[in-house]
C-alpha cells in the first residue's frame, strides 16, 4: 500500500507510525551553520569582554592614589575610641572557658563575700551536706483557734501565697 500524504489520520501521531521509505530526518528544523556561527560569535565576544576587563583593571591599578587621605579628616588629632558598649566578644570560646574556670573555683572553695558583714561562700557539696543536717528554715505553723466564733470563721478565706494552707480575713 502506498503512503498517501493526504489521507485522513485519527490523530496527529498516526502520521509518524508508518514513515515513508527513504525518510531520515527533517532538514528544515535545524540549521547547523547558524548554531556554529552563534558559538563562534559567543566565544569571540567573551574574549573581547575579558580583554577589556583586564585593560580596565590595569588602568585602575596605574591611576589609583598612592597616598590616601584620612577617612575622617576632622578626627586626625584624636586617638581611636571604642564605641559605647555592649560590644561583641573578641574570643568567645576563650572567655567562656575563663568564666567557667572562675565559677568552678568559686563553687568549690571557701572565701569571703563581704568581710565586714561576715558573709562567706562555701563549696556546694558542703552546703548541701549542711542543709541536710540542719534542715531548711520554715515558718512556724499556727494552730487554728477553736475559740473563734462561727460567724467570724465565715469571714476567713485561704491565702493565695500559702496555697490555701493559711487563712486570712476577707477584705
Amino acid at each position: 500500500m502506498a503512503h498517501d500524504p493526504h489521507a485522513a489520520h485519527a490523530s496527529a501521531d498516526d502520521e509518524y507510525l508508518n514513515p515513508a521509505s527513504g525518510s531520515g530526518h527533517e532538514h528544515t528544523d535545524v540549521d547547523v551553520r547558524m548554531i556554529v556561527q552563534f558559538a563562534i560569535w559567543l566565544f569571540g565576544s567573551a574574549v573581547v569582554v575579558h580583554g577589556l576587563m583586564w585593560l580596565m583593571f590595569a588602568w585602575f591599578v596605574d591611576t589609583r592614589e598612592l597616598v590616601s587621605a584620612p577617612e575622617f579628616p576632622l578626627a586626625v588629632g584624636q586617638e581611636q575610641r571604642l564605641p559605647a558598649g555592649p560590644r561583641l566578644q573578641r574570643f568567645p570560646a576563650n572567655e567562656i572557658f575563663e568564666f567557667r574556670q572562675r565559677e568552678g573555683s568559686e563553687q568549690n572553695s571557701y572565701g569571703w563575700i563581704d568581710r565586714n558583714a561576715g558573709t562567706v561562700h562555701i563549696p556546694i557539696a558542703e552546703a548541701m551536706r549542711l542543709s541536710v543536717e540542719r534542715g531548711l528554715p520554715s515558718r512556724a505553723q499556727t494552730a487554728p483557734t477553736d475559740a473563734a466564733p462561727s460567724g467570724d470563721a465565715a469571714g476567713m478565706m485561704p491565702t493565695d501565697s500559702s496555697s490555701g494552707r493559711m487563712m486570712e480575713r476577707r477584705r
